[in-house]
């Protein structure tokens, strides 16, 4: 048995899974996000730990003999979060969250020092870690002189489950602290970050074995003998190894809070000025790009709080199959935007409201302007010669049929969509533990799962929604100044 923990913004999901790598069971327990001042977005880590705790205790009462068969576990986290830890592996504040924008005027500092841009191959994004630390220098000195060490979320339950610091490949790529090309940290880069290497955790691949399971936490779960903890992975490289997009241009469109176009890469071809993250996959000698959205079901949940309708009475309003864009247009830039624009103050809005504007109308503009927003990211991603021609649509927002065709009918690409199962995060992670405990190889084990179908581009309605796109993209650059 294999074990796969993916520690997400609002909650942690543990999969268990068998010997040829199917589901077994899964439980999962939610915990919430602070927001001390606009703009600012924490947790504590200890609600990851009692998370975590929770759930396994509550496996390893239903299910204690798969339990005691665990060979090995693998972490998925949220990216970016910086958690700081002092010498003692106290944790000295919250952890501050990818979607935290408090340190957007220290990242544009970054962004523009030397070579940057050069060694870590992406922009520096205000929800990057290296900015957040650089803040914390100038606004809170006395705590950031106690960080003996950071790691990201993942890698402090990598801490939790094994007493040591370790870090996977994909997850530190999105630190702005790691020469991505090269996959190891760059004195230079931890240099303009004000960080010295040695408060870097240990870097090793995804797939590769960082530490043994505590044995206290061990019997407590009911595990028998060493356990073995892999380096795991970042959110999105985790969900790629669950869904097989390991190799060039096979990846996914995702539907989740925020919104994902994603592919793998077989070299290293960064173009950090198109706003395309290009990090290291969670194996060995592999690259992925994705272009990344704030706001995918996140725009259709905030219209369902603001309507009192839920999100799925919404999408079934507008029935199964597109015919046409709507003129009312939708920004969904509810917290700034990362791909292409790189723009924290930008925000959202409504563009063409009229009398006739109804519930349903606000609906469609809500999904065509997320869709849109993935039109930015395949243009972008295009940019750096990758080739989306093998594209899964996943994640919450993949179960509307008409989401997902007008998005295929925006990217021109068909979308397929995968066959009733579970291929997220949790599996990716377990699927990194079975191959660093021998179970298999990257290319037995990361494997694509079935379809069950293709949801193909509306070419009759191509032309229209290639204008409506235009029209879309045209607007960004007018209302820039006016947020």
């Amino acid at each position: 048995m294999y074990l796969g923990l993916d520690l997400g913004t609002s909650g942690l999901r543990a999969l268990l899974v068998d010997g040829g790598g199917a589901p077994v069971a899964s439980l999962s327990e939610s915990y919430a996000t602070t927001h001390p001042h606009p703009g600012w977005s924490e947790q504590d880590p200890a609600v990851w730990v009692a998370a975590v705790d929770r759930v396994l205790s509550r496996m390893a009462a239903e299910r204690p003999g798969d339990m005691a068969q665990i060979k090995g576990i693998g972490v998925s986290g949220h990216m970016h979060g910086a958690v700081c830890l002092d010498d003692v592996g106290t944790v000295v504040r919250p952890c501050i969250l990818w979607n935290d924008t408090r340190s957007h005027a220290e990242a544009a500092r970054l962004d523009d020092a030397p070579q940057v841009r050069a060694l870590s191959g992406n922009i520096v994004f205000p929800g990057f870690t290296a900015p957040k630390l650089v803040w914390m220098a100038a606004h809170e000195p006395e705590t950031f002189a106690r960080v003996a060490t950071v790691v990201l979320p993942a890698g402090y339950m990598n801490f939790h489950l094994t007493g040591e610091t370790f870090a996977d490949m994909s997850d530190s790529a999105g630190t702005s602290w790691l020469d991505t090309g090269a996959r190891d940290w760059s004195g230079p880069l931890l240099s303009a970050g004000g960080m010295r290497r040695e408060q870097m955790p240990r870097l090793i691949e995804g797939s590769e074995v960082g530490g043994t399971l505590r044995r206290n936490l061990a019997e407590r779960w009911g595990m028998r003998g060493d356990v073995a903890v892999v380096g795991g992975a970042g959110d999105n490289a985790a969900s790629a190894c669950g869904v097989g997009a390991m190799r060039e241009g096979e990846g996914f469109v995702s539907l989740g809070t925020s919104g994902v176009l994603l592919t793998g890469r077989d070299g290293y071809a960064p173009k950090p000025e198109s706003a395309v993250h290009t990090f290291c996959h969670a194996v060995p000698g592999q690259w992925y790009q994705m272009g990344v959205i704030l706001a995918a079901t996140d725009s259709l949940n905030w219209l369902s709080r603001v309507t009192g309708a839920p999100p799925a009475e919404l999408s079934k309003e507008l029935g199964e199959t597109i015919s046409g864009p709507a003129r009312l247009r939708f920004l969904p830039y509810l917290s700034g935007e990362r791909t292409p624009h790189n723009d924290a103050r930008i925000r959202g809005g409504f563009l063409n409201i009229e009398q006739a504007t109804d519930r349903r109308a606000m609906t469609q503009a809500v999904m065509e302007g997320v869709a849109f927003a993935l039109g930015d990211c395949a243009r972008a991603l295009g940019q750096t010669g990758a080739d989306l021609h093998s594209m899964l649509a996943i994640g919450g927002g993949a179960a509307s049929h008409f989401w997902v065709e007008t998005i295929a009918t925006v990217l021109g690409v068909p979308l397929d969509l995968p066959e009733a199962g579970d291929f997220g995060a949790a599996l990716g992670a377990a699927r990194l533990a079975m191959v660093g405990c021998g179970a298999g190889t990257v290319e037995e084990i990361m494997v694509r799962p079935g379809v069950r179908a293709t949801v193909e581009p509306v070419i009759a309605l191509a032309g229209t929604y290639a204008e409506a796109f235009a029209a879309y993209r045209a607007t960004y650059p007018a209302i820039r100044d006016l947020s």
